[in-house]
């Protein structure tokens, strides 16, 4: 699978990224169906398929439950064949979501991140927003916290993963890479990949079927239709997938493969 630089970095990643909320958490979620989260077995399984299937970028968070965890311990022994992406800002325990965006803190969550992921450095390392962007990023100064772990050798690339427009233009401009939601029913954010196409800078694309509802509620074959409409983009670098179903991440697969041809 062709793999696509993350702006001026030496991170190349695939055009699907393998996301894994479901390894580590199912309460108070936004998907359409309750789930089990997989045991070690099914996760191993699902890990080594998409590997198979050519996918080198896995998305995890400490907003993920026991994801970060799990991760660390699945790719253990293969960690050169992967380009882990996890985040700073949001935790999850006790069945709560809470957020913490101080340099001190932030520092502090990503060695605890490379513990917990068992490396010495992570790939891609994005912030967490609340939704409150352009505070996060003008008041706790959290990117240029990151590009200091940058610097340091602890993480290679950096950004956000943010959720207005503004935020979005901003953190492209101060970092490598931006994580926007951005789909067939939701283009609001458009202008980031705009900008982001550009200037060179990457572009991870989330909810690409809002949180699975699009599936439901679009006739015909959403998956095809969606992978088409965002591989028409120009600037998408990836999109991240968040199935525990093997055969459904097979199906994105050939779905992007054909969606790829008409990529700008």
């Amino acid at each position: 699978m062709k793999k696509f630089s993350i702006a001026e970095t030496d991170v190349a990643v695939t055009p699907i990224g393998l996301g894994t909320v479901k390894l580590g958490r199912n309460q108070d979620v936004k998907y359409p169906t309750a789930f089990k989260i997989p045991d070690d077995k099914a996760a191993a399984n699902l890990i080594a398929h998409a590997k198979a299937l050519g996918i080198n970028l896995i998305d995890t968070a400490p907003a993920y439950g026991t994801s970060e965890e799990r991760v660390g311990k699945l790719l253990k022994g293969q960690r050169d064949d992967w380009v882990i992406c996890s985040k700073i800002g949001e935790e999850f325990d006790n069945g709560k979501s809470s957020f913490n965006f101080t340099p001190e803190w932030s520092q502090q969550s990503c060695t605890r991140s490379l513990q917990r992921l068992n490396t010495d450095y992570i790939d891609i390392m994005l912030v967490h927003s609340d939704g409150n962007d352009l505070h996060i990023i003008n008041h706790y100064g959290i990117l240029d916290v990151l590009a200091d772990l940058k610097k340091q050798g602890l993480i290679r690339a950096f950004g956000m993963s943010t959720k207005t427009k503004a935020g979005g233009l901003l953190a492209a401009e101060k970092s490598d890479v931006v994580m926007v939601s951005y789909n067939i029913e939701y283009q609001e954010e458009e202008p980031v990949i705009d900008y982001c196409a550009v200037h060179n800078k990457g572009v991870l694309i989330k909810k690409a079927f809002g949180s699975g509802h699009i599936c439901h509620n679009q006739p015909g074959n959403p998956v095809q239709e969606s992978m088409n409409f965002i591989f028409s983009k120009a600037g998408v670098t990836s999109l991240i997938i968040g199935t525990i179903n093997p055969q459904h991440l097979e199906e994105n697969v050939s779905a992007i493969n054909v969606a790829m041809w008409t990529k700008p």
